[in-house]
């Protein structure tokens, strides 16, 4: 065969090949693409890409997780305002009615909040703490410390001089059990176990355990905190779970995020000024969190400041706040200093 024919009918080939290509083109999302981020609060353009073969739109239905959010009768773009978006995968749909036909494009976006004010701080008092103490939970009442601490055969219940580190008061766990989070809820204490999931409620004065709850949907007991008015529990995931303070059944939750993505291993939790203040398990890191959204709104930088940790279980782990005197306690698991700190916003 002449070259000159060979090549001619490649080209042929070629761009037949590429007309039935375009002329089956797939009806999908051109923008945004697939799992792309976005901040809480953006407009963003959602663009389609059509078949050429389509000879008229009767209309297109697009939608967020399944809630129709315009309607349009041509291939024009649609904006969405993330304003009002639940954090986490968000589950775009287009459907195109034409000659009698439905087509469906999917994307998805991962609405994440904006990033976080950040902290670091400014050591004002040092104080002794038991280094025997592996720090579950922590609280500040009436110029003393209540402790949970953890550990098979080593768990239990504390009051604390915080001056000195004298330990005033203590029951020992059963050996069985591995004490987890706590929250002082009026006269009572709370206190977590971490795999066994039960809680246990004790009489503040006396130590007494008046009584018991199981864990619901949460499968572990990690950090305890309360609002006034409920429980709030982790479980070492990006969960927080609202316990109801008087029958201690979870009554729903909400899922942490920052900039990122979920913040997972949230750890001990504190209530401070309407937010949680949160450890991340086996980081230096303390993040303050709105309990209304998840959302992360801070972070406490508390890198170096024990300067003792040899073992990856020696973490930073107990938050306690003086509501009267605004002073901000932290610990650690096993660490032989409380320090009363003062945050640095930078």
């Amino acid at each position: 065969m002449n070259k000159l024919i060979y090549l001619g009918a490649v080209l042929v080939a070629l761009v037949a090949s590429c007309n039935t290509q375009k002329k089956t083109a797939k009806f999908r999302f051109s923008s945004p693409t697939a799992g792309t981020m976005v901040n809480v609060g953006d407009v963003l353009s959602l663009k389609l890409e059509f078949p050429d073969n389509l000879s008229a739109i009767d209309s297109v239905v697009y939608a967020i997780d399944d809630e129709v959010l315009a309607r349009r009768t041509d291939s024009s773009v649609v904006s969405l305002e993330t304003r009002e978006a639940a954090f986490g995968n968000r589950t775009l749909s287009a459907r195109l009615y034409h000659d009698g036909k439905e087509q469906v494009a999917y994307s998805n976006i991962v609405v994440v909040p904006h990033p976080p004010k950040r902290y670091g701080f400014n050591v004002i008092h040092e104080y002794p703490h038991d280094p025997e103490a592996f720090t579950q939970g922590l609280e500040y009442e009436n110029g003393y410390l209540y402790e949970s601490t953890g550990l098979r055969g080593k768990s239990s219940l504390r009051k604390v001089a915080y001056q000195t580190g004298e330990v005033v008061q203590r029951i020992n766990l059963d050996d069985r059990f591995f004490g987890e989070g706590m929250t002082i809820m009026g006269d009572r204490i709370v206190q977590l176990t971490y795999l066994e999931k039960v809680g246990f409620v004790y009489n503040k004065q006396t130590f007494a355990k008046t009584g018991e709850f199981a864990y619901g949907q949460s499968p572990e007991g990690w950090g305890l905190c309360y609002d006034g008015s409920r429980l709030i529990k982790s479980d070492g995931s990006s969960r927080l779970y609202f316990l109801n303070a008087a029958s201690f059944a979870e009554e729903g939750f909400i899922e942490v995020y920052n900039s990122k993505g979920p913040v997972n291993s949230i750890n001990e939790l504190e209530w401070i000024d309407g937010k949680i203040y949160a450890n991340i398990y086996q980081q230096d890191i303390i993040v303050i969190i709105d309990p209304a959204s998840g959302a992360v709104e801070g972070e406490i930088n508390l890198i170096g400041i024990y300067p003792n940790k040899e073992e990856i279980d020696n973490e930073l782990n107990g938050i306690a706040y003086d509501r009267k005197g605004d002073r901000l306690f932290v610990t650690g698991k096993n660490w032989n200093k409380l320090y009363e700190i003062a945050l640095v916003e930078r």
